[in-house]
């Protein structure tokens, strides 16, 4: 199996794992000092993961330029603000809709990517990555029993356009993180990667943390206060970001996105076999379609 495969797989999986030990976190915390938890507790699992690479394989991590902390800032915001709009989306009426429209980022990622990467894909790729968000779509709106009329109300409610904004925000993320990648002068682009993703945290603490000291200084203090919680959040944070960064830097980004989508069967999964929770017959045929746009993606490749 290709590592970027191996990689986005088990990036897809730990995103899961960490959303579903985030939940604990609500009431608990406010929507930036959510965020913040991410960040901080990432960071020291992030130079661990990075320590035990480097030595383990006998390399020296490249020191970062400019540009390179221009791409990671950047990318680390644009991270941020999906994050924010797609909790908003959550909040919003029509939020099914809203969280449907959050998972074109695979679309939405591949076109950005042809634009600023100039990353060709094959046709096949191009139909995989289509079906792939249909079955997403199916899969997130299946059971609310919209008719075409309310879906296209529903298309102009907040809720979607949060949901859209935080796809293109998380399609934005990758191509930066990907540049941030290129920025740095080492032939090993796993290295590179776990580079990116310390100083991409570390600079996203600052982002997130100064603001909340700012605007929210009491939920600065919880962050704190919740640690035993939230450190387990942000290793996996760290975790999945590690292996997310990697897959960005192994192929195109658009097919990384692609593959990401099995991170809605991981989510089925866990429901069914941890939380003990049936199956319904239109996620069963959600989940089909969207395993079939991963395998077309990955004949495509």
């Amino acid at each position: 199996m290709p590592l970027w495969i191996a990689t986005t797989l088990a990036a897809a999986l730990l995103q899961t794992w960490r959303t579903a030990l985030q939940q604990k976190l609500r009431g608990q915390l406010s929507v930036n000092a959510a965020g913040v938890v991410r960040y901080l507790y990432g960071v020291p699992v992030g130079m661990l993961l990075l320590g035990l690479y480097a030595a383990i394989f006998g390399l020296v991590p490249p020191p970062p330029s400019w540009g390179f902390l221009a791409f990671a800032a950047a990318g680390g915001l644009m991270q941020i603000l999906g994050t924010n709009l797609l909790i908003m989306a959550f909040g919003a009426r029509g939020f099914a809709v809203g969280t449907a429209y959050a998972k074109t980022e695979a679309v939405q990622g591949a076109i950005l990517a042809l634009i600023l990467l100039n990353e060709q894909l094959s046709s096949l790729a191009w139909i995989g990555i289509a079906v792939g968000v249909c079955g997403v779509l199916y899969l997130s709106l299946a059971g609310k029993k919209l008719t075409p009329a309310e879906l296209l109300r529903a298309t102009l409610q907040p809720a979607a356009l949060c949901g859209l904004g935080a796809g293109g925000f998380f399609a934005l993320t990758s191509i930066l993180v990907k540049s941030a990648n290129l920025e740095l002068s080492h032939p090993d682009p796993v290295l590179r990667a776990l580079v990116t993703l310390v100083f991409t945290n570390i600079l996203q603490t600052l982002m997130q943390g100064s603001w909340l000291a700012w605007r929210e200084p009491e939920q600065l203090r919880a962050v704190f206060a919740t640690w035993r919680s939230s450190a387990p959040v942000g290793a996996l944070s760290a975790c999945g970001s590690a292996c997310w960064f990697s897959g960005f830097a192994l192929a195109p980004v658009a097919m990384v996105r692609a593959l990401g989508q099995t991170e809605i069967i991981f989510t089925l999964l866990f429901s069914r076999f941890y939380l003990k929770e049936s199956l319904k017959r239109s996620e069963v045929a959600g989940s089909v379609i969207v395993v079939a746009g991963v395998v077309l993606v990955l004949l495509g490749r």
